[in-house]
Order: structure tokens, then C-alpha cells, then sequence
């Protein structure tokens, strides 16, 4: 997993609309990279509900919210429409970013050992730096935590 100050490794994934976007693109303001397993979960959707009621507060900080998981274009665009989501969602069914920002490992669930997507969120700085990382992220409260960290650390 990625540590405070290390440099965010770069990507470039397509979007809901199949639009490409690179962090590269986005350097000179804050980002707000989360990682989550799979769209139309009960802990993915209450994520993203949360990201999306938050967004005006996330935006008042001059930050951008990006969701990713390994789902399609085409899934992600579903999932959006069906739960009215505002945050933009990026689809990494080569699994390069989540292997590149440490998140893909091994778990277990009921007995069985699986590779998948750790729920993981990373504030990424306007220099393209980590600045703040949670792994194994429990959703309740999480998206709250994120701001009140972005906010600590912008003012």
C-alpha cells in the first residue's frame, strides 16, 4: 500500500461515458481516489451515496471525488443512473491501478481465498502526492473522515 508522501502512481481509465481520465489531467487541485469492489453492493452503493451528498462540500474544498472498480464503463453508467450518483466513476477492468495503488490482495470470506479490490481511499495533493490513505475502509462514517481531513489539511 502507497504511504503518505509518496508520489500517486499515474493512470488513465475511461470514465461512465467511456471517456478517458488521467490524474495527470487533474494535477493542481486535490483528489479524493477511492477505491471500491463492486457496483450495486450494499457497502459500494452506501459509499457512493455518501461520496455523491457530499460533493458539494468536497467541491467547496476544490476537490475532485473519483470512484474506481474493476466494473465496466457500461456498469458503471447503470449504476449511476439507478442510484442517482453526481461523482464520476472510473473502470479498471485490467485491475493497473488498483495493483499500482496496492489495493488488489487477497481475501478471505466464508473460507474461501479470493483476489479482489480492498475498500481503500487516498487523498491525493495538488502536486500529485499522497497525502492521506485509509485501507480496509468501514463505511459508516468514512466519507465525513475524508473531509474533515481534506479540510484539516487545506486550511
Amino acid at each position: 500500500m502507497l504511504q503518505i508522501g509518496d508520489q500517486a502512481p499515474a493512470f488513465c481509465l475511461p470514465n461512465q461515458d467511456e471517456e478517458e481520465v488521467c490524474l495527470r489531467d487533474l494535477q493542481g487541485s486535490w483528489i479524493v481516489l477511492y477505491f471500491y469492489p463492486k457496483d450495486n453492493t450494499p457497502g459500494c452503493t452506501t459509499e457512493a451515496c455518501e461520496f455523491t451528498a457530499a460533493m458539494p462540500d468536497f467541491s467547496g474544498l476544490g476537490a475532485t471525488i473519483l470512484g474506481v472498480s474493476p466494473d465496466s464503463p457500461k456498469k458503471h453508467r447503470s449504476f449511476i443512473e439507478k442510484k442517482a450518483l453526481g461523482i464520476t466513476l472510473l473502470s479498471d477492468e485490467e485491475k493497473e491501478a488498483c495493483e499500482a495503488y496496492g489495493v488488489w490482495q487477497l481475501k478471505k470470506f466464508m473460507g474461501r481465498e479470493y483476489m479482489g479490490v480492498v475498500r481503500s481511499t487516498f487523498i491525493i495533493d495538488p502536486d500529485g502526492n499522497v497525502a492521506a490513505a485509509w485501507e480496509k475502509v468501514r463505511v459508516k462514517g468514512h466519507v465525513e473522515a475524508v473531509r474533515e481531513k481534506l479540510e484539516e489539511m487545506i486550511n
